[in-house]
């Protein structure tokens, strides 16, 4: 990893999440904070896929189109 940069930062999730972060922690016999850093590394190019709030209705997902008459 780039520098030597140790800013702390409070991140908070649900139970659930952070009981299977320790455990993959445990498993890979590595902190949670590089847990964190490898989930976000390797998830941030999908996440980059997401349509903004900015972005016009057209660019809604998949997942929402098709729901207006619920």
């Amino acid at each position: 990893m780039a520098g030597t940069d140790k800013r702390k930062q409070s991140l908070y999730f649900p139970e659930s999440m952070l009981q299977e972060i320790q455990k993959e922690a445990a498993r890979l016999d590595r902190s949670l904070s590089w847990i964190v850093q490898r989930c976000v590394k390797i998830g941030l190019p999908d996440i980059r896929k997401l349509p903004s709030v900015n972005e016009p209705d057209d660019a809604e997902g998949d997942d929402l189109r098709g729901r207006e008459d619920e």
